[in-house]
């Protein structure tokens, strides 16, 4: 019996946590198994002994793996989950872009997209492909390819119309055109200049630029105050600071509101703008809507009414961006009040109106982007008033435009990113 102990003994030497049987470490051993006496009957055997270390030792690292790396496995779920998460909202449909100003789509579903340097680009088939023949482009500032719009009647007609910033004309610098020309393959034909503002200008602010259609086949182009707040807007006889309607092919439209008035530019719809980046027919009524920046505070949406003041820089919610007021009245008689204002200033550019199914109860909501914010504002009407907003594509980046596709899915332009398609919630 005394060498069967002394040979266990030897055995357990240098095993963690065990030292052979001499009188005192025999009394803690007596000491635990008188605090747990179910000690004492269950390591009768060695091998027991040897097993139950081996587990402590086990669980002890178990135990040190969790304390130092659980916290980064924690992490790792959580980004992942953030990543699934913003993957769900949207997915990228044209990469690499710079500054998507404006969009279109083509019968063929192929997309027609302007890059503000000056670029016309083709999106088909998951490739991009450069147009030639596009217009010269003045880029200054905020100015260069703006906005492209499709006739509605285009499948007839085959009928672009396109705005951008031009030194044609009168005076230095540039100020904003409205053209229509033909796609053939990859190469803009039949390039007809239907309106351009004058004078230039060095001036590297407020170009505008939207173009929409109404339902006589109007074509509705907007033009900023070209940073002259004090002359151009509110003078009938200037261009700038004005949303402008001609016929589709270029020509004034017998009623239009100041074609009697003498010296008066006959192609004014509107006046008082500051900087209309969004204009869209509203769908459900028909009606023109559009969206201008402010200055600090005070951007607008506004219902575009014939031969009406919309105020700037007479009346507005905004100050100068010192921190001054150059006016003291947020609304003036005589000029239309805005149907919303955002203080502080989203930077408003692109507006869309959900009208198809694709998205469940947003049918009928008003989206417009945020470049300040870069965001998606999702703004719910009753009648022709908002009464909430919801922000979408949060960080997403510089929002540019926004269009409906005629997938009925809503498509956002963002700067130093590309296009994407806005995902339905499930």
């Amino acid at each position: 019996m005394k060498k069967l102990q002394k040979k266990n003994s030897e055995v357990l030497v240098g095993v963690a946590g065990f030292e052979p049987a001499t009188s005192s470490s025999q009394t803690r051993r007596d000491d635990r198994a008188t605090l747990h006496p179910e000690n004492d009957c269950s390591f009768k055997d060695c091998k027991y002994r040897i097993i139950f270390i081996y587990c402590v030792d086990f669980f002890n690292l178990i135990h040190l793996i969790m304390r130092q790396y659980i916290p980064f496995f924690v992490l790792v779920f959580l980004l992942s989950l953030s990543s699934n998460s913003q993957r769900k909202e949207y997915e990228l449909v044209v990469s690499e872009l710079d500054n998507p100003w404006g969009f279109t789509f083509l019968p063929d579903n192929s997309i027609l997209i302007t890059e503000k340097e000056g670029k016309l680009i083709r999106f088909k088939n998951g490739i991009k492909k450069d147009v030639s023949g596009v217009p010269k482009v003045y880029v200054r500032g905020q100015g260069g390819f703006m906005d492209i719009e499709l006739h509605p009647n285009y499948k007839e007609n085959g009928w672009i119309y396109l705005t951008y910033a031009s030194k044609e004309g009168k005076g230095n610098g540039g100020n904003t055109t409205l053209m229509r020309a033909r796609l053939k393959g990859l190469e803009l034909i039949d390039q007809e200049v239907l309106y351009k503002a004058s004078p230039n200008s060095t001036k590297g602010q407020h170009f505008g630029s939207r173009i929409a259609f109404d339902v006589d086949n109007h074509v509705l182009f907007s033009i900023g105050d070209r940073g002259n707040r004090d002359q151009n807007p509110q003078d009938i006889t200037r261009d700038c600071g004005k949303i402008y309607r001609l016929n589709d092919d270029g020509s004034i439209p017998n009623d239009n509101p100041f074609v009697n008035i003498k010296n008066a530019k006959k192609a004014i719809y509107s006046y008082g703008h500051r900087n209309p980046q969004g204009m869209e027919i509203n769908p459900f009524t028909n009606k023109i809507w559009s969206h201008e920046h402010g200055p600090r505070g005070g951007d607008e949406i506004n219902i575009i009414q014939k031969g009406k003041n919309y105020g700037w820089p007479k009346a507005s919610y905004g100050i100068n961006y010192s921190g001054t007021k150059f006016t003291k009245n947020s609304s003036l008689p005589g000029m239309e009040n805005p149907i919303y204002y955002w203080t502080p200033s989203i930077a408003p550019s692109g507006m869309a109106f959900i009208s198809s199914d694709r998205y469940g109860k947003w049918k009928g909501s008003l989206l417009v982007g945020s470049l300040k914010f870069q965001y998606v504002s999702r703004c719910i009407l009753k009648g022709n008033k908002v009464f909430k907003e919801e922000k979408l594509l949060k960080d997403i980046g510089r929002v540019r435009s926004i269009e409906q596709g005629l997938d009925g899915f809503i498509y956002v332009g963002i700067e130093q990113l590309g296009i994407v398609r806005i995902l339905p919630k499930e």
